[in-house]
């Protein structure tokens, strides 16, 4: 007994089968995280070492070198890159796919770990951290006033930054374009010389006269008493009577040798929004928690926080991730429910009764929610991957209830069959074809589940929600379908004869019957013509594939976008600044700008020349133009500043503006020498350019840093009993300033920073007019023993695979990816650049190469696996391939509708190719399989493709059209995620529609050529040998065992 026939004797039971999957399915829908993207463990490490003051190239020597060398012996890197700035060095390991980001993060540590004590004197400990998709920032917090900078610092710090650490979820608050609290002692080098005091005793006489050590327990018998030496100083106006030395019976104090400073730490960063002085907070979640509920979290402590913080004083939550997240899955939703009500619409219109369409639109929601149940299983989010999943699913998962019930409801209408045993029948006839169908299809998306690649671990959650969401389906059109069709179906049997049928009256149901067997009568009479035309479309694929920009991902309108503006070298803050101002006051007259929030000195630590301006626009849903429309009118106002390089940008989804360039074009240009690197990278980037749709386009060594060089004459410094440290340390501290301690004021703790008063480091003369002190002489000047000479160095230098090179970025405005690297390897390739210099892209479009790679590997199993599953259902190794022949001529429609859409060939529309393959198989299957029942009774062979083609016809239209319209409202959406998603339902709409009739005659012409090759005698011949061996063999197989001794 089959399980159709036992749902259908059994209803009860029936019923609650499916609403055990629903109700587990709504369960589990409780449980299932918010995010934007799902939880994938790429193992990316970076190694962040600070030396402040240090020289790009003295960075790259001292400090990259030999942190490469160390994880260089880490096992399964596959990229390794770095830079070296003013004072920072990041490298950048990534590794294989295969390694786990936490095994890949502690091996570095463990590298690191020991070259630690072979980094120079001063560099601050290695940070290594483990790129976490999971732990990125997800909200961005502006707190100003009209307040001093410092006091508003410490109330964010304080009242706001110390309460949201404690938010449960959130994994760190940090703090940019803050003026921290210091005590500053600046010292006047001409009265130390006086005093004959030297750098290194001011130093040491503030550290050993600022502490506080424990000196145990006194006992006195019958109690214990904690001693402690109180030597930290009470108040800032003590640091002015610490005694530095005693000469001659007189204490020499600080007051006599300079001046204290209840201050700031040296202004390194600024931030503004809408014009007033802020300070930003910067929030990350934890690894693994709902990005949702932790910032709903924050945003209730935000409101118990404004009722506490004084009234002169704004919180504004800038950047914040939920907002993007809850419109993207309100726009899918929406979809869900659109694509849900068309579908329902196209059974009706077909069917013509409400029962039907009620009874087959039962399977969209019955399924969709049981996949919440696997989903859970699975440790799936709801994200704009998986709620793309089941979006599509809409249009997929009542094809199989859609064949069923079609067939149950022909039986009852055309051959006056009871409903009870109609809907056991139709089910049993149609059965074979339905399981091949769902199973050639879940074939298709398992692939995609198991990609290789960083995309593949993005889409592995995409592909097994749409399997199994087509499992579901197909489980609930052998149970509950057939069962509700035996109950509540009532169809007026139309008599004998076919055309009759009621629902089969009306002109539309007349109109395609009767023209599309004219012109099957015709194409079966005119084989080779249709052949001829199916070569045609075929080879049309070549001009067109042509013709179709590649990219990697759409971009989306997210009413948001960052200008990343790099300024002259050399600038000092102030400057920064001024420039910034003037260029927030010219942004801001751009129509659609709302928010602005400027921050200097965010990008690279302690670079004043770098930042970038977050510009939030008017809603999508209050204008008419684009986002992409504003972003170039602020091109068109960044030219206005011909000294800065802009790079006006969208944001990342998956960092949300991480302040850095996010350009789709980014390679490096590497070589063994940095000036012929400079010299061949300025070419290209002139070239470049030229070309139209390449905007913003710069290279890391487009500027040069000023610098002040001392070089130490070492003869002379000899004589003078100076060393080279000597010059070093006294230089470090004079003009860069050096930590000295800590002074407490409470619970809180501010450094004490040492350095010269302004005037004696404000130049040259006066840098070279500093003393150092000498062995032989006491003190000696810095020009005495060195020479100071101004020079350019290298703001950047960028390594990778442990050898120096360039990297050239540039941005898009209205020309593919895949267009954009071919003109530029058309550049390079002109240059004719020495063997030793290549070019390398990486970014997106080195993700849209592998991608392309994975996808087709990925296609080419599916097609393999199709076949297995044809070849099983048919017993037949001839029938799959007329059904298969047809899914090629699919591609060159889905091209023409991306090229009349003006789409691009990205990783969604390819995705919409994958699904387009599924449906234009499933009608092959539906065709051959009923061919192949009506000639097992004897039907000849055209008179069977015609019946069967006939009879077939209405469930292929309706589960064709109910795609295309749950495909509609996805093509015609807007918001957040709306271009990735829309692209993939243009390349269904418009391959399926075009198709549609091709597809339909060329599966049955060729079935019909392929049963003619299978009579002729070589093949006859085959087969009949074939099946005497497998006879054979299940002979073998089957044989009694003989007794022992017989």
């Amino acid at each position: 007994m089959k399980i159709a026939e036992v749902c259908v004797r059994r209803p009860v039971f029936a019923t609650m089968l499916t609403m055990l999957l629903v109700v587990v399915g709504a369960a589990s829908w409780k449980g299932l995280g918010v995010d934007l993207f799902p939880n994938v463990d790429i193992p990316i490490v970076t190694v962040t070492t600070t030396l402040k003051g240090a020289s790009p190239e003295e960075i790259e020597t001292s400090v990259t070198k030999p942190i490469e060398e160390a994880v260089n012996t880490v096992s399964g890197i596959d990229e390794l890159r770095s830079t070296s700035r003013e004072g920072v060095s990041s490298v950048i390991i990534r590794f294989l796919l295969e390694k786990k980001g936490e095994e890949a993060a502690q091996d570095v540590r463990d590298r690191v770990g020991t070259i630690i004590k072979n980094l120079p004197e001063g560099t601050d400990p290695p940070v290594i951290v483990k790129f976490d998709i999971d732990a990125a920032p997800v909200m961005t917090i502006a707190v100003s006033g009209n307040r001093d900078m410092r006091e508003i610092t410490k109330l964010a710090d304080d009242q706001v930054k110390q309460v949201l650490e404690t938010v449960t979820g959130v994994g760190a608050v940090s703090i940019v374009g803050g003026r921290k609290r210091a005590v500053n002692v600046y010292v006047n080098p001409s009265r130390m010389e006086a005093f004959g005091l030297s750098v290194p005793q001011v130093k040491a006489a503030l550290q050993a006269q600022n502490l506080e050590i424990p000196g145990g327990r006194v006992e006195t018998g019958t109690r214990e008493l904690v001693l402690r030496t109180m030597g930290r100083m009470p108040s800032v106006d003590d640091f002015r009577q610490l005694i530095v030395a005693n000469i001659g019976g007189r204490p020499i104090m600080l007051r006599d040798i300079g001046w204290v400073e209840n201050g700031e730490e040296e202004a390194r960063s600024l931030a503004r929004f809408d014009g007033r002085p802020s300070v930003n907070l910067v929030i990350q979640k934890q690894s693994g928690t709902n990005t949702i509920e932790v910032i709903s979290r924050v945003k209730a402590r935000l409101s118990q926080i404004r009722k506490t913080i004084p009234a002169d004083i704004r919180i504004d939550p800038i950047r914040d991730q939920s907002t993007f997240i809850l419109r993207s899955i309100k726009e899918v939703q929406l979809h869900l429910l659109l694509g849900a009500l068309l579908t329902s619409l196209v059974v009706l219109l077909f069917m013509r009764d409400w029962r039907t369409t009620l009874i087959a639109s039962i399977a969209i929601p019955a399924s969709i929610v049981a996949t919440f149940t696997v989903m859970r299983v699975f440790g799936f989010t709801l994200n704009n991957i998986t709620l793309l999943a089941l979006t599509l699913s809409v249009g997929i998962v009542i094809d199989d209830a859609i064949v069923v019930l079609e067939n149950i409801f022909r039986h009852v209408e055309e051959k006056g069959s009871p409903p009870r045993v109609a809907a056991v029948e139709a089910t049993a006839e149609i059965g074979l074809a339905v399981s091949a169908t769902t199973l050639s299809l879940v074939v298709i998306f398992l692939p995609v589940a198991f990609m290789s690649g960083t995309v593949g671990r993005f889409f592995n959650s995409y592909g097994i929600t749409v399997a199994f969401a087509i499992l579901f389906s197909w489980f609930i059109s052998f149970t509950l379908t057939p069962m509700l069709a035996s109950r509540f179906l009532k169809v007026k049997h139309a008599g004998t004869g076919e055309g009759k049928a009621a629902s089969k009256a009306t002109w539309f149901a007349r109109w395609s019957t009767n023209g599309y067997l004219a012109t099957l009568r015709w194409s079966l009479g005119h084989r080779w013509v249709v052949a001829l035309v199916a070569a045609g479309v075929l080879v049309s694929m070549v001009p067109l594939a042509g013709m179709v920009g590649k990219d990697f991902i759409p971009f989306d309108d997210q009413s948001e976008f960052e200008i990343y503006i790099q300024m002259p070298e050399g600038y000092s803050l102030e400057t920064a600044d001024a420039v910034f101002r003037e260029v927030e006051e010219d942004v801001r007259k751009v129509r659609g700008v709302k928010h602005l929030l400027a921050q200097i000195g965010d990008v690279a630590e302690g670079d004043v020349t770098q930042g970038t301006i977050y510009v939030r626009t008017v809603d999508l849903d209050e204008r008419k133009y684009s986002q992409f429309d504003i972003m170039k009118d602020v091109r068109r106002v960044m030219a206005k500043f011909p000294s800065l390089r802009p790079s006006v940008q969208n944001i990342s989804a998956l960092g949300r503006g991480g302040g850095i360039r996010s350009t789709p074009v980014s390679f490096v240009l590497a070589g063994p020498d940095l000036v012929k690197l400079q010299e061949y990278g300025d070419r290209i980037v002139e070239e470049m350019r030229k070309v139209k749709g390449l905007v913003d386009v710069d290279t890391s060594l487009s500027n040069r840093k000023p610098e002040v060089r001392v070089y130490v004459d070492r003869k002379k410094a000899s004589d003078q009993g100076v060393q080279v440290q000597n010059v070093a340390s006294s230089l470090n501290v004079f003009v860069g300033g050096e930590k000295v301690g800590k002074y407490r004021e409470g619970a809180d703790q501010y450094d004490v920073w040492l350095r010269a008063d302004l005037p004696y480091r404000s130049s040259i003369p006066e840098v070279a007019n500093l003393p150092v002190p000498s062995t032989k002489l006491g003190k000696v000047r810095i020009r005495d023993v060195a020479m100071l000479s101004p020079e350019m160095g290298p703001a950047q230098i960028d390594r990778a695979t442990r050898q120096r090179q360039v990297t050239i970025t540039a941005n898009l405005d209205g020309l593919p990816l895949g267009a954009a690297t071919e003109r530029i390897r058309k550049i390079v390739e002109k240059l004719d650049l020495p063997a030793e210099y290549r070019i390398e892209f990486f970014g997106r479009a080195k993700a849209m190469q592998e991608t392309l790679v994975n996808f087709l590997v990925a296609l080419l199993l599916s097609i393999v696996f199709m076949y297995m599953v044809l070849a099983a259902q048919f017993e037949s190794f001839l029938h799959p391939v007329s059904i298969m022949l047809a899914l090629p001529l699919s591609i060159p429609f889905a091209l023409i509708s991306l090229v009349v859409l003006g789409e691009t060939l990205n990783i969604y529309s390819i995705l919409g190719l994958f699904l387009l393959f599924g449906i234009v198989k499933k009608n092959g299957i539906l065709q051959v399989d009923y061919t192949n029942t009506l000639r097992a009774t004897g039907m000849p062979r055209d008179q069977a493709i015609l019946e069967a083609n006939a009879a077939r016809l209405r469930p292929i239209l309706m589960t064709s059209i109910t795609l295309i319209a749950a495909m509609v409202p996805i093509a015609l959406g807007k918001g957040p995620g709306a271009a990735s998603r829309a692209s993939l339902a243009k390349v269904i709409i418009g391959g399926q529609a075009l198709s549609l009739l091709l597809t339909l005659v060329v599966t049955p012409v060729a079935y019909s050529f392929l049963d003619d090759l299978g009579n002729r005698s070589l093949f006859r011949s085959f087969r009949e040998r074939f099946e005497r061996g497998e006879d054979r063999f299940w002979r073998f197989v089957k044989r009694k065992p003989q007794a022992p001794g017989a």
